[in-house]
C-alpha cells in the first residue's frame, strides 16, 4: 500500500526518537548536573604560586590608599637573546597611605579590590642596613700620658 493511502491514525502512532524535533535541548540527557564552580584541585599536586608576589619601586603615591609601583624584570630579547630590562606599572592597595615615592615595596596578590588593583603593598625589610653603632664615650676616665706630666 503506498504511503499516501495510509490512514492518518497510522502516522500518529509513530514516535520520533531524536530530542531536537521535540524542542528539548540535548543538555537534558546529561547524567551529572553542571556546576558553575571549578572542581577542587587534586591534593597530591603541589600548589602553583606563580606571580603571587613581586617587588618594585613606588613611582606615584598621590592617590588615596593607592600607590603605583614599577616592577622591573629581566627578559631575553627575542632576536639577540640578551637579557633586557622590562618595566611594568601595577596599582597596589596602600590602606594607611604610608608609602612615598622611591620606597621599595613587595606586592602581594590578593582578591581584586577594584578594576586595576589586585595587589597589596607590603614594606620590604632592607637587607644591607648597617647596625646601629654603640655610642662610646670619648672620655674613658683614664688620663693620657701627655696629661700626666
Amino acid at each position: 500500500m503506498p504511503l499516501l493511502q495510509l490512514p492518518l491514525s497510522h502516522f500518529k502512532a509513530l514516535t520520533i526518537s531524536t530530542p531536537f524535533l521535540h524542542g528539548s535541548s540535548p543538555t537534558t540527557l546529561l547524567t551529572k548536573p553542571i556546576s558553575s564552580s571549578s572542581p577542587p584541585p587534586p591534593t597530591f599536586l603541589p600548589i602553583i604560586r606563580a606571580m603571587r608576589s613581586l617587588q618594585g619601586r613606588v613611582v606615584c603615591a598621590t592617590n588615596d590608599k593607592t600607590v603605583a609601583v614599577e616592577v622591573t624584570r629581566l627578559a631575553p630579547h627575542p632576536k639577540y637573546k640578551r637579557r633586557v630590562r622590562k618595566k611594568k606599572k601595577y596599582q597596589a592597595h596602600d590602606p594607611e597611605n604610608r608609602f612615598a615615592v622611591g620606597d621599595v615595596v613587595q606586592l602581594e596578590k590578593c582578591k581584586p579590590i577594584s578594576k586595576n588593583k589586585t595587589f597589596l603593598a607590603v614594606p620590604v625589610v632592607k637587607r644591607n642596613v648597617p647596625k646601629a653603632k654603640e655610642v662610646v664615650p670619648q672620655d674613658l676616665g683614664l688620663p693620657l700620658e701627655s696629661q700626666q706630666a
